[in-house]
């Protein structure tokens, strides 16, 4: 199961090997100084967005790999019926959003609030 941690420097989301395969990606890492935005969407299906890109659809299954929005991308691995942890990042990263239904999202927010920028924090 997909999860988000923070590790030295960098955001990473760790998959586990089938999601490797289903995502055609191994770990998707980015500087933790791109984070701009985390939040707990509670409707999985809110957490995405644009259209889909390299990965696997399976529509109200499985939405695992990248999606297009406009000239951004996002990086999804989202499973129904849960919530999902988004992570919103700067134009430094090589996504615009990490979305991830992570077994304790809530868990996962906590580890990643205290890097947002104190600009952020205050607006």
């Amino acid at each position: 199961m997909a999860r988000i941690v923070v590790r030295g420097a960098e955001i990473v989301v760790c998959l586990s090997w089938w999601e490797k395969v289903l995502t055609r990606s191994r770990e998707v890492r980015v500087p933790l100084s791109a984070l701009r935005r985390v939040y707990v969407q509670p409707d999985w299906w809110r957490a995405l967005r644009g259209t889909c890109g390299r990965g696997t659809w399976i529509p109200a299954r499985r939405c695992t790999g990248v999606r297009h929005v406009g000239q951004l991308k996002d990086f999804v691995v989202v499973r129904p019926g849960g919530p999902v942890l988004c992570v919103e990042l700067g134009a430094s990263a090589p996504f615009s959003r990490l979305a991830v239904s992570d077994p304790d999202p809530h868990e996962a927010l906590s580890a990643l609030e205290p890097h947002l920028p104190d600009s952020l924090l205050s607006g």
